[in-house]
């Protein structure tokens, strides 16, 4: 059985949501992600496919992802 974390790790990226707010707009229309906003926190979740590339475009924009 795998381990949730790890899984949980493989389809989410968390954020402070004002380092989103210049790309936001373009990461959800290029993306097949859903955001949640919480607490100042934006929870960007996908596929492990798409977290990938999330994780890749966030990088390229300065965005460093834990």
């Amino acid at each position: 059985m795998p381990d949730p974390a790890r899984l949980r790790d493989s389809t989410q990226i968390v954020v402070p949501c004002r380092v989103l707010d210049e790309i936001r707009d373009r990461l959800e229309a290029e993306y097949t992600v859903t955001v949640f906003e919480a607490d100042g926190r934006c929870r960007i979740i996908g596929s492990p496919i798409e977290i990938k590339a999330v994780s890749d475009f966030l990088t390229r924009h300065g965005i460093t992802v834990a």
